[in-house]
Parts: C-alpha cells; structure tokens; sequence
C-alpha cells in the first residue's frame, strides 16, 4: 500500500512540469495533419475511460481488502446468485465496448477518407532498404516524373506542400515495408502488388498544418537493415513549394542535370529547421565490401 501511495505520488509530481496538453497526449508526439489531431483525441478519451474504469476497480478491491478481511473461522454467507450484480456486469461492458466501437468508426471513417481530387499526389515506392518519392504531377524539362530516391549515401527527403490535400500512393518493390511519420500518427503498410494482394494502398492527410521537418521511417521489420531504413519530410508553404517545383524542373548549369532535391531546397533558401539534407538521421552504407572484420588490424 505504502509502495502504491509512493508510486502515485512520484507520477504526480513529475507531472507537474508538464503541461495540459502533454499529460493529455500520453505520450503522443504532436499532431500536424487533421487526421493526427482526431486519433490523438480518441487516444485520450479512450485512455481517460480506461483510467476511469482502472480506479473503480482499484476501489472495489480495496474495499474487498479493508471491509472483508477475514474476522473468524466462521464462514461468511454464501450467495450462489445475485441477479442485478449479474445484470449490472453484463450492461455496463456493453455499454462501454459499444461507446469506443461507434467512436473508433467515426474516427477510422474521417482518417481513411479519400477526396476526388487532391490538391498534390506522391508515388511512395518502398524497397530494400530505402525510398523512392515520386511526384506524377510534375514533370522535368526532359519530361521525366519529379523523383527523389535514397541512396546508401544520401537519406531521401520528401517535399510536401503546407495547408493542402495530399494524396499518397504506396508500392513496395520486394518485400512488406510501412511508411510511418509520427507527428502524422498514422502508419500504412506498404505491400508489393498492392492490387493483387486486395490492399487499400492509396491515403489521404487534409494538410499539414504548419511548414516543418518531420524523420519518417519504416515500421515494419524487412530486412538486414530495416533499422536504417529512414526518410525525413520537409513541409514548404505553398509559395516555397511551387518554387522547389520550378526548380525540380530546371537543368542546373553547373552540373548539367536537373536539380536534385537538396539543390532546389537549397535555391529556395530553407530556414533553419529546412536544411537541404537529412539533419536527423545518416544514411548506413549496405555495401557489404566496405565491412572488416571484428578483428582486423589486431595482433
């Protein structure tokens, strides 16, 4: 009991240097997409209904401790049934389950919504162990689809548009990956063949709320380097956004190529939270050649 007091009083204490908004969060990174804010807000009435749930049961356990300790040898009076006990049980689970299911509908049906025309589309290719972005939208001087791709050398980043609809389209490659970005709170496998294996593989965010850097990453186990497997997202307003475009199209006369991504994120001059290339990550290099063994170079 004095552990449990002890505990609680830890718990409150350290929440006193949050705020409101953090201790409602539980532990969810904050939301940017419309989407993200309505799973963020099941999340915490679902949690608030569990800790509800949580204290009556710590109370009815409680008073079972203290009000019914064994006080003789005698035994208590059995009852074999009691109806409204039995009613009460069977109701309330009911009542409770039913709540979170219309509730988690609700939500699902918001987060999978699909509009008929969205404002910008990105081809989200996924591979071993890295990502492709493409932008079917925009097309270079030489007519190719704007795309970015991840190297061994170079953590992919994916432009996006602040304040616009933005549809996603996922394909894998080989095997199953996930793409997942936090602040997103929203986690889509990403299949090989997505037609043929009845998968949904087409997602929709109403916008990002605020121009920003975000670390995206594969969610699902898929290989030797899964964990290396990483992309960051670079949120522009709209303005920034189309001249990133612009330049995406461009041919860059110092190198007579178009202009990669860092190169146009850079020409649109990026803050300091938009560097051209991946702040939050290094790319981990997959040429096996390039690894000694534990034990070279000792005598």
């Amino acid at each position: 009991m004095a552990k449990t007091a002890g505990l609680v009083g830890l718990v409150g204490i350290g929440a006193t240097g949050c705020s409101t908004d953090e201790v409602l969060r539980f532990g969810w990174p904050v939301a940017v997409t419309p989407q993200a804010e309505k799973m963020r807000e099941l999340w915490t009435w679902s949690v608030i209904a569990a800790l509800v749930v949580g204290v009556i049961v710590w109370g009815l356990i409680l008073w079972s401790v203290v009000f019914h300790r064994k006080k003789s040898e005698e035994l208590p009076r059995q009852t074999a049934y009691n109806l409204p006990l039995e009613i009460v049980l069977i109701v309330v689970p009911t009542v409770i389950v039913a709540v979170l299911f219309y509730f988690t509908a609700i939500t699902q049906n918001y987060v999978t919504d699909k509009s008929a025309k969205p404002d910008v589309n990105v081809d989200v290719i996924a591979f071993q162990w890295n990502w492709e972005f493409q932008y079917p939208d925009f097309k270079t001087d030489e007519g190719n689809v704007v795309s970015t791709v991840g190297t061994s050398g170079e953590i992919p980043v994916m432009v996006l548009p602040a304040h616009k609809r933005i549809q996603f389209k996922l394909r894998s490659t080989d095997v199953i990956h996930s793409i997942f970005v936090p602040e997103f709170h929203f986690k889509r496998d990403v299949f090989p063949m997505p037609e043929k294996n009845n998968q949904d593989n087409v997602f929709q965010i109403d916008q990002i709320d605020r121009p920003g850097a975000f670390v995206g990453r594969c969610a699902e186990l898929c290989g030797s380097y899964h964990s290396a497997m990483n992309f960051e997202v670079r949120a522009l307003e709209e303005a920034d956004f189309a001249k990133y475009m612009e330049y995406r199209k461009e041919i860059n006369e110092k190198t007579g190529k178009t202009y990669t991504t860092a190169e146009a994120l850079a020409k649109v001059g990026c803050k300091d939270w938009c560097s051209p290339l991946a702040t939050t990550t290094t790319p981990f290099n997959t040429d096996r050649t390039a690894r000694e063994a534990s034990g070279s170079g000792q005598k």
